[in-house]
């Protein structure tokens, strides 16, 4: 494996466990940095940038959830360790998300066809459509002749 390549798969790696981690919003900024590892000012910067979007109480304050934590853990490891601007960041985790609404889509689209041919062999078991009353076209041809418009 190349180091494209391997990247690659810490990153899916990593997402992975953003995915998994709770989104209850109980965390206050000072704790959240402490478990990430930053200084409170970052994580405000990073807010203002929009690489993590922590809930808000009434009066304005911050709330973090376990897997915003878990995303700045990413953040500050592609930053550092792979050397990866913020921008880029921020790019991946558009991307990852994208990633994620797409592979729901594919699943609810593939349980929407195994209902469909389901629901098909049920109707095909109970011997319909018949095709002694339902009339067939396969056996027709047909010729068209086709010829231009004359120019007038």
């Amino acid at each position: 494996m190349n180091g494209d390549e391997n990247l690659e798969r810490e990153v899916y790696v990593s997402f992975n466990a953003v995915l998994e981690a709770s989104d209850a919003k109980v965390l206050i900024i000072s704790i959240a940095a402490r478990l990430a590892g930053m200084h409170p000012q970052t994580l405000r910067q990073y807010d203002r940038m929009g690489l993590v979007q922590p809930g808000r109480t009434a009066g304005g304050g911050r709330r973090y959830s376990e897997r915003d934590v878990v995303l700045l853990r990413e953040v500050q490891r592609l930053s550092q360790e792979e050397g990866v601007n913020l921008a880029g960041i921020k790019r991946i985790i558009e991307l990852e998300g994208l990633v994620g609404d797409l592979r729901q889509r594919v699943a609810d689209l593939q349980a929407e066809l195994a209902r469909t041919r389901a629901r098909l062999a049920q109707i095909e078991a109970a011997g319909f459509p018949r095709r002694d009353l339902v009339p067939s076209n396969q056996h027709q041809t047909a010729l068209v002749v086709w010829r231009p418009a004359k120019n007038v």
